[in-house]
């Protein structure tokens, strides 16, 4: 993919942001999106920490290195999760990444730790994800545990995502979903995908069915 300006992107994060929240997957502060601005020099567009995603302007993104580290002098400061951003990019050659905290996604992420992920099979939705063209396909979600260590977290994204290598996406436990595209209206139909799954695994199981048929 070509680089993109970086005012476009912005704008295109922003507007990610407010859609998201209105269907109550980034609400409050939470959630984060990245997308790649160019690789040599390596350049991200990312959203700040804190931002409340339903009133995100273009504005406030930021553009950063591969060290993470603000380019210019643009008020704000990069997502505290922007370590995973990066290593997801590098690990998956991903071009964006999304970060949402959805009721559904962290209920799961809690229920299912125990077995460190969760299995998700029969679905049509499923070939919403990227290279998926059945139902008859089986997708393994990975669970990480929560970390506020940063650099840990980052690898233990790493190390999970190392064994999971046909994964679209993880979540981190009691936290929400990452997952990422190859251009940013990808990564957004696969938010769209794995949350609908969420919500969908997470009703049958209030009646006591924890398995598709």
């Amino acid at each position: 993919m070509p680089p993109a300006a970086f005012d476009e992107l912005s704008l295109k994060l922003a507007a990610i942001g407010q859609r998201f929240y209105q269907r109550d997957w980034v609400l409050g502060t939470s959630g984060n999106f990245s997308a790649v601005l160019s690789d040599s020099p390596f350049r991200m567009a990312i959203t700040p920490s804190a931002a409340h995603k339903g009133m995100l302007t273009g504005a406030e993104i930021l553009e950063i290195d591969d060290a993470g580290g603000v380019i210019g002098h643009q008020p704000g400061r990069p997502s505290a999760e922007t370590l995973l951003h990066l290593e997801i990019v590098r690990l998956r050659g991903a071009r964006a990444v999304l970060h949402t905290h959805s009721v559904w996604g962290t209920i799961l992420s809690d229920l299912h730790a125990s077995a460190r992920s969760l299995t998700i099979e029969g679905y049509e939705m499923l070939k919403g994800l990227d290279g998926v063209v059945t139902h008859d396909h089986r997708e393994v979600v990975p669970i990480v545990e929560n970390d506020q260590d940063m650099e840990r977290l980052a690898r233990d994204v790493r190390a999970r995502l190392g064994e999971h290598t046909a994964a679209h996406a993880f979540l981190i436990r009691g936290h929400g979903l990452y997952t990422w595209g190859a251009t940013l209206d990808g990564a957004e139909r696969q938010v769209e995908v794995l949350e609908f799954l969420f919500e969908a695994i997470g009703r049958r199981s209030q009646h006591g069915d924890r398995h598709h048929p």
